[in-house]
């Protein structure tokens, strides 16, 4: 439920920011997977398996908000419709308590961003060409060379949205400064 000092600069959280709804939508998941690989008769065992998944997939989420909210200085509530604000290129808020947080959320974010990339680029694409290398050393080239395509694919979305998300923080950063 919003607070009663919610404005234009502290959106309304939506329904697929509560925890019920990741909850929910990672147990459906799960249990889907679970399903396609196993058939329909084991619905049992999918859904047996798929709730201890969804908890913890919560208690991540959660655990993650509270970190987050905790280094920047909000409310956990706050941080995925300030991560919503950033990605989709809003304006920078008003008030002088909410722009340092938005500010270190996006130091946060984009430090994270980039410590990362240097190992997990190269390890991904390792994974994904090297598994492709493998099938086609098996003499699968039907299989190597869809693995290729989904290689070829994946590395490429991978580095649009990474891009795309470090300059969409870099926007908002010079928005916050300006």
């Amino acid at each position: 439920m919003a607070s009663a000092g919610r404005g234009e600069d502290r959106p309304r959280p939506r329904w697929q920011d509560r925890l019920w709804a990741i909850g929910a939508i990672a147990l459906v998941v799960g249990v889907g997977v679970r399903l396609l690989m196993n058939g329909a008769s084991a619905w049992p065992s999918a859904v047996v398996g798929a709730v201890p998944a969804a908890a913890w997939i919560v208690w991540w989420v959660r655990r993650r908000r509270v970190r987050d909210a905790g280094a920047v200085g909000a409310e956990p509530a706050d941080v995925p419709g300030m991560e919503r604000q950033i990605l989709k290129g809003g304006a920078a808020p008003r008030d002088p308590e909410r722009r340092r947080a938005m500010a270190a959320l996006v130091d946060s974010r984009q430090e994270r961003l980039r410590r990362n990339r240097w190992w997990a680029f190269p390890m991904l694409a390792l994974i994904f060409f090297g598994t492709s290398a493998l099938w086609f050393a098996s003499g699968s080239v039907a299989a190597g060379s869809l693995m290729l395509a989904l290689a070829v694919v994946f590395m490429g979305w991978l580095t649009w949205y990474n891009l795309r998300f470090d300059r969409r923080l870099s926007q908002m950063r010079s928005r916050l400064q300006g």
